[in-house]
């Protein structure tokens, strides 16, 4: 963590100094997010690091939640909290996954015994765990940090979204119609925005507003959900655990704290068109279908702080955004939707609120390059692009998933049943996807093609940068080199050194480094603004093959020790070496070309966007010149 470029100050290094607040021109605002949910908290955060960008943040609720719904955190996500500065906490807070415990009939089918266990995240996956924090305090976190960041940015609540308008001419703003619940009495008021985010729920007013509707087929099979304190003799209780009982099915998922457990419990099939479930299913009916599950364990809850039901369904939009398919590339959208807004499924494989949170962590940082002026608007085009493929994969895996975890083959005819150790197998098959980290983006505006991708094959180009131990020269910490990369809508270039010593006239990675900062063809010149330090949009990683004892800072170029802020400090950040007392030389764990080196481009929502060759400047420079606008 970096600060005092600007001066000295005292006190909490994570609360920034408050920025002047961009002025609304006319009352309209740039970006109005609806729904205090995961994705327009995550979102919100983002938006609040950029006090030229005027932002909303609007909520129907009348106070923040406080507890339920979704609770479980993949790896992916825990690496995209990092980048936030959040990952500390999440880890301190929460639970961690270690293992999945099965359990299925025992040979008398009177009840359950354990049939095997394995390690819920495979080994190498990502430096982070799965955990499991509350819904409700990954969204605290996130209306913390903006509460820190420069703008001070909070969520308004009791604030009903009533219609969203969007009109014909593109330079008008979008018409939002809300309504002050808490203040008796209020008028209708229009909320006047450039862009408008709707990250509002099932049952979202933005999506019914530009005539879009969830699609797909509910599974006609009911679930009963329990937050509860309780007393059992069922041992793995504390572990994550999937039991295929004789009559059913149950997911124990150990929550935060030590004592508090989350319960999924199969309440079976519903007859099509029954309307009358909801009304029937109580939280005592719920604790019956346990108890009668953990059999021949006991199960008694003392306390039970949030219940819920839901039916297993799989739905999603035909688009994300307010652009239709006949009115692509004519014009650029203004009104987004993500989460639930636009895709919904069961809670089988935890990765709703996880998948939600991705979806605004690809919105937020074209938003703010588009609002800043370093892209034109065609860039958010590529939101619907990228992010819809993502929920209907995921859409088709839970829809297999759900059926899995019932004790039901989904490759088989209705009603063939699968054995734990079968059930078993497929977790272990599944594991990079439930961990999140499976998303790979095809080639496009943003992504490149594979080309030089032999150069560094441990960053596949389209999926996630998989960070690696490091060592940071100047000071010799030990860390992880993706750990530089935070949520600020800066693009990360990670020059991997050649054979070659940084200090010898043929080293490509000096060579790089020269040519970004001093050609006039360099896109650092071409794309940063004039006057805004080196570092503005494009951060320059340089990590050498020498340990740090071979090499002192002053032996760096320029761009690896740049002089930033109005004091004039230097960086001393910017360069690496491999760890090599840890044994973890990222040179061999990610596959990187030691004769030629490696360029890994990575955008600002940490996927690879590029592998090229430490020499290829033009190849660098039409890149970026596809969706971003001069300003050097």
């Amino acid at each position: 963590m970096q600060f005092f470029l600007e001066g000295f100050r005292p006190g909490d290094p994570d609360v920034r100094p408050e920025a002047a607040r961009k002025a609304e021109a006319s009352g309209v605002v740039d970006v109005l997010v609806i729904g205090n949910g995961p994705a327009g908290s995550l979102i919100a955060a983002q938006l609040a690091e950029f006090p030229h960008i005027s932002t909303r943040f609007i909520e129907r609720r009348e106070t923040a939640m406080m507890q339920g719904q979704a609770d479980g955190v993949a790896c992916r996500t825990v690496e995209m909290f990092n980048a936030f500065g959040l990952a500390e906490k999440l880890n301190r807070e929460g639970y961690r996954v270690t293992e999945t415990v099965f359990w299925g009939p025992d040979e008398q089918n009177a009840g359950i015994v354990r049939t095997g266990r394995v390690l819920d995240t495979a080994e190498g996956i990502s430096e982070f765990p799965h955990v499991i924090v509350n819904q409700a305090r990954l969204q605290h976190y996130l209306v913390e940090k903006m509460g820190n960041s420069p703008t001070r940015l909070q969520p308004e609540f009791g604030m009903d979204v009533l219609d969203v308008t969007v009109p014909d001419d593109p330079s008008a703003p979008v018409g939002v119609t809300v309504r002050q619940l808490n203040v008796p009495g209020q008028p209708e008021t229009v909320i006047q925005a450039r862009y408008v985010i709707g990250c509002d729920g099932a049952r979202s007013t933005v999506r019914r507003s530009l005539g879009l509707e969830l699609k797909g087929d509910p599974q006609h099979h009911a679930w009963g959900v329990l937050d509860v304190l309780c007393e059992t003799t069922f041992p793995d209780i504390r572990r994550k655990s999937i039991i295929v009982a004789p009559t059913g099915g149950l997911a124990v998922i150990p929550r935060e704290g030590g004592y508090l457990n989350r319960l999924y419990v199969d309440l079976g099939e519903v007859e099509p068109g029954d309307r009358t479930l909801r009304e029937r299913v109580t939280k005592e009916s719920i604790v019956e279908a346990a108890k009668r599950l953990f059999a021949p364990y006991s199960f008694e809850p003392k306390e039970i702080p949030w219940w819920s039901m839901y039916e297993v369904a799989q739905r999603r939009t035909d688009r994300f955004d307010d652009v239709s398919d006949e009115e692509r590339g004519t014009r650029s959208p203004r009104v987004f939707i993500a989460g639930d807004a636009c895709h919904t499924h069961s809670a089988k494989a935890g990765q709703g609120m996880n998948v939600s949170m991705q979806d605004t962590f690809n919105l937020g940082w074209k938003l703010a390059a588009v609002l800043e002026g370093r892209s034109p608007a065609s860039l958010l085009d590529t939101y619907n692009a990228e992010r819809q493929p993502v929920a209907q994969g995921l859409i088709d895996f839970d829809r297999d998933w759900a059926r899995v975890v019932d004790g039901k083959n989904p490759d088989a005819p209705e009603g063939e049943g699968l054995s734990t150790q079968e059930i078993r197998s497929r977790f272990q098959d599944v594991g990079r996807f439930t961990a999140g980290v499976a998303t790979c983006y095809p080639p496009s505006l943003l992504v490149g093609e594979d080309t030089h991708q032999k150069l560094a094959v441990g960053y596949p180009i389209g999926m996630r940068f998989h960070s690696a131990q490091v060592t940071r020269l100047a000071d010799t910490r030990r860390m992880h080199l993706g750990h530089v990369h935070q949520a600020d809508g800066r693009w990360r270039l990670y020059a991997f050194a050649d054979g070659a010593p940084i200090t010898s006239d043929s080293s490509r990675l000096r060579a790089l480094c020269d040519f970004l900062a001093e050609s006039e063809e360099s896109p650092v010149r071409r794309f940063t603004p004039a006057g805004a330090d080196i570092d503005a949009v494009f951060d320059v990683r340089g990590v050498l093959q020498q340990s740090h004892g071979e090499i002192d800072p002053d032996d760096l170029p320029s761009l690896l020790l740049p002089v930033k802020g109005s004091l004039g400090l230097r960086d001393y950040e910017k360069a690496f070496t491999p760890d090599i007392n840890g044994g973890q030389d990222i040179f061999d764990l990610r596959g990187i070309d030691r004769e030629q080196g490696a360029l890994v481009v990575v955008r600002p929502d940490q996927y690879v966007a590029h592998v090229l060759p430490l020499d290829a400047y033009g190849e660098l420079g039409a890149f970026f010149g596809r969706f971003m606008n001069l300003l050097g």
